[in-house]
């Protein structure tokens, strides 16, 4: 398929022909797995990623900003996904280096209490909110990813991260003012 053949499934697109949507999708699939792949190296968030912009497109009507080059905004949509998606990971990964070195400090500041201070941070964590424990529990004990933690939950995301930060304020606050 050629350039004219894209702007006659844009135009079926258009018209809300769900064939075109198909042909779409089946045309440029593959290559935007691997565009997304050479940025994520990592093969099934890579599909993960293209398959969730597919729905968007025909969920949130992107096609109807399709005009000219559809290959080029496919693979620079593509692109500003995978580079969205890394800031995110190095963002979570710093919060966790956070939280990993804030337990640290205060084990290494006072060796003598490092079995109590166990006990007194999982006590202050036992004693918070349902979804506040949750969350912390989810991301920093489990491993896993706000969205995944956030469908566990049931949850929008946006409300998994409130709980999250809510929960880690509780438990900076029991730190620095309980002395461990």
């Amino acid at each position: 398929m050629n350039h004219s053949s894209d702007i006659e499934l844009v135009q079926r697109l258009k018209e809300g022909d769900a064939t075109a949507y198909d042909a779409l999708f089946m045309k440029y699939h593959k290559l935007l797995c691997l565009n997304a792949y050479w940025f994520l190296r990592d093969e099934a968030e890579a599909n993960d990623l293209v398959q969730s912009f597919f729905l968007d497109i025909w969920d949130k009507k992107l096609y109807l900003q399709f005009d000219g080059d559809v290959k080029g905004y496919l693979h620079q949509a593509i692109k500003n996904r995978c580079l969205t998606l890394l800031k995110k990971q190095k963002a979570e990964r710093e919060k966790q280096a956070a939280f990993t070195q804030l337990q640290e400090e205060t084990c290494i500041s006072n060796p003598e209490m490092l079995p109590d201070y166990y006990k007194q941070v999982l006590t202050v964590i036992n004693d918070m909110a349902i979804q506040k424990r949750s969350a912390i529990q989810m991301v920093y004990i489990q491993g896993k990813r706000y969205q995944e933690a956030a469908d566990e939950m049931g949850i929008s995301i946006n409300s998994f991260k409130t709980h999250l930060k809510r929960g880690l304020k509780v438990l900076r606050h029991a730190i620095t003012h309980k002395g461990y």
